[in-house]
């Protein structure tokens, strides 16, 4: 009797606990489908309402600020969005990530969005048990929305929200967050490379200009230069010119039999020397019938001017 009545109780304690398990699991389920619903219908959350969730916090929508432009921002959520991969989560007892996932126009999981933006979604049919959704344990389909908001002209906001939907009970199961984390520090890591290329575009840019600056005054120079030395060379040669003039006019020649070198400007002056024919005097001084000149050896004296003729 005595182990009897020991069975029956240990019977009626299983009872009790299933009892209260039951309810639990009933009150988790409304619990969890009223925050779903609550999610979907207010649709947006605080820009920083992610940032320092917990874990155990599901369905709520992660919304952060990118320091960049729209379009800058648009360049990377499209490439995260087409890369095949979901981060955050993974596969029953597979890689670190999911994979073999797809661009969508659009997903009926998520409630219509009636707001400013550019909405993408990205979607994984037949995954089974994705890690990082709330009591996830089978097969559905994991999708993810992204929409892109400009909040002024060089900062961005994106949102971000994750679900799984199983197939055969078409049960909701909301994500803890690592998803949408995890697709915005990609996203983030695309928008860092393209503002690295920009500004190493800039840079090269800037290093262009620069050089042709550079070769502009390096030409510029050169045709200072060369202008220059042209009108040194006209100078040099106006000036030789000009003393070839200036000789013309200054120097004469011994005409033949010769000349008579005279002390002074008349006939009967005493003779100093006899010129030869071809002799080459310059004239200092001029008077109307006679020249003061200098003979080659630098002797001065005076000659008839008819006795003179110009340089060939």
């Amino acid at each position: 009797m005595t182990d009897l009545a020991e069975r029956m109780k240990n019977r009626a304690k299983e009872r009790e606990f299933c009892g209260v398990h039951a309810a639990r699991t009933f009150g988790t389920q409304v619990a969890l489908s009223l925050l779903i619903a609550i999610g979907f219908s207010l649709n947006v959350a605080p820009l920083h309402g992610r940032e320092h969730k917990k874990k155990e916090d599901f369905g709520l929508t992660f919304s952060a600020e990118v320091a960049a432009p729209e379009n800058e921002v648009l360049q990377a959520v499209e490439a995260v969005v087409g890369d095949g991969i979901i981060q955050g989560s993974q596969e029953y007892n597979k890689d670190k990530y999911v994979e073999h996932a797809s661009e969508a126009t659009s997903m009926p999981l998520f409630p219509a969005w009636t707001q400013p933006g550019t909405v993408f979604y990205k979607v994984r049919t037949k995954i089974l048990t994705p890690t990082n959704f709330k009591e996830a344990n089978d097969e559905g389909t994991l999708a993810v929305r992204y929409v892109v908001q400009a909040r002024d002209a060089s900062r961005t906001i994106v949102r971000i929200d994750a679900v799984f939907v199983e197939d055969f009970r078409r049960t909701v199961h909301a994500s803890n967050g690592s998803v949408e984390e995890a697709e915005f520090k990609d996203i983030q890591d695309h928008v860092d490379a393209l503002v690295l290329q920009k500004s190493q575009a800039e840079e090269g840019e800037k290093k262009r200009q620069e050089e042709l600056a550079r070769q502009a005054l390096q030409r510029k120079t050169e045709d200072d230069e060369a202008s220059a030395l042209a009108a040194s060379q006209t100078s040099l040669q106006t000036l030789q010119q000009h003393v070839e003039d200036l000789r013309h006019k200054v120097e004469r020649v011994i005409k033949a039999p010769g000349a008579q070198l005279k002390s002074a400007p008349f006939q009967t002056a005493s003779t100093l020397k006899t010129l030869e024919t071809g002799a080459e005097v310059v004239i200092v001084v001029t008077t109307p019938y006679w020249f003061g000149v200098e003979t080659e050896d630098g002797q001065h004296g005076w000659i008839n001017q008819q006795q003179l003729e110009s340089l060939p």
